[in-house]
């Protein structure tokens, strides 16, 4: 039995691989990734060598790939992280993110859908498509409205959320249209180790280690649920295991936050931990910046479902998982130097060669 992982170079996906072969008796994973810039084989560096892991190199858009794949390794599920997912990235360039998005979906889910109608028995009705999406295909809440539920309407409000509104809707119409036994999970803000630094948590870390302005956006009060990331993976691992075909789980930290709030809680972790030579906080540094065009002012998850149904719940209250994520920046600062130079491509062609 075997994962087809997609995506799973990047920082979710990695994580994911990761913890998945942490266990024991875990399935092989075929780990599929384009390695964009945010594409990072140094996260599964601790794999390197274990026969559990095979890495090709490839996108989910190259549908002869994806079909090749499907047929030589008979997977009995397949994960898709693969996605485009920086906002910011999206205003300045969308087209990347519609080919990725939604067409690398819709042929990942040509391929997926021609390989299930192959199977038999057992491996037919055992067979799962899982994809991973965002709660930014809702849109943008009131500081009173309740949380996102699952069956909350879709009103995404950039090229990024728009290009994953319409592969969940893919996801949706293969389901309902030809059968194909799918799940679906829209998860809140993620942060964590191996997070590139262009997300606001790990930009924070990193600008502030080399005393560089902390940008934030207008007045900070843009609210977002925050999601320990190997939460996020526990409740993949779960939903994977029991979810109802067809059906979709919101995975949320239950951790509604400020950003301008985050960023003082990441000054007052590095002021404890890492103190500034000259005695001042890592606080001043702190920059308001012109906000971003359409900036979405609340996310907020409602994941009572997948708690009610599956029993899951997040192991990391924020204060524990930040003060792991601040440490883990911390104690790898070569990790961080490789990403922003770029040398981690370096990195991947000496480990990795032809295969990468």
């Amino acid at each position: 039995m075997t994962l087809l992982v997609t995506g799973g170079a990047g920082f979710i996906g990695g994580n994911f691989v990761l913890d998945w072969l942490a266990q024991p008796e875990a399935e092989p994973v075929v780990n599929l990734d384009k390695l964009t810039y945010a594409g990072n084989l140094e996260t599964l560096a601790s794999l390197h060598g274990d026969t559990r892991h095979h890495f090709v190199r490839g996108d989910i858009a190259d549908q002869a790939l994806m079909a090749q794949l499907l047929a030589d390794h008979q997977p009995r599920a397949v994960i898709n992280f693969a996605a485009e997912s920086h906002v910011d990235r999206s205003i300045l360039g969308p087209e990347t993110f519609v080919q990725t998005n939604v067409v690398g979906s819709f042929r990942l889910l040509e391929a997926v859908r021609h390989y299930w109608g192959s199977l038999q028995g057992a491996a037919r009705a055992d067979f799962r498509f899982l994809h991973v999406s965002t709660d930014e295909v809702y849109g943008s809440l009131g500081p009173g409205d309740a949380a996102f539920t699952e069956d909350h309407r879709y009103e995404p409000n950039s090229p990024y959320s728009a290009s994953k509104a319409a592969s969940d809707h893919l996801v949706r119409a293969y389901h309902h249209t030809y059968g194909l036994p799918v799940l679906t999970t829209n998860c809140s803000n993620n942060y964590g180790p191996f997070h590139f630094p262009e997300k606001l948590i790990p930009l924070m870390i990193v600008n502030a280690l080399a005393g560089k302005p902390l940008p934030v956006y207008g007045d900070g009060l843009q609210v977002r649920d925050w999601l320990y990331v190997k939460d996020h993976c526990s409740a993949i691992c779960r939903v994977l295991q029991a979810g109802r075909v067809g059906q979709v789980y919101n995975v949320g930290g239950w951790n509604e936050k400020a950003n301008i709030e985050i960023v003082h809680t990441v000054c007052q972790l590095l002021d404890e931990l890492r103190p500034r030579s000259d005695g001042q906080s890592y606080g001043t540094q702190i920059t308001h910046v012109t906000d971003r065009p359409g900036h979405d002012r609340r996310y907020a998850i409602d994941a009572s479902r997948l708690h009610q149904e599956l029993g899951w719940k997040p192991a990391e209250t924020f204060d524990s998982g930040i003060r792991k994520t601040v440490r883990w920046y911390l104690d790898h600062p070569g990790w961080v130097e490789r990403v922003q130079s770029g040398a981690y491509r370096e990195w991947v062609q000496t480990q990795y060669g032809a295969a990468a």
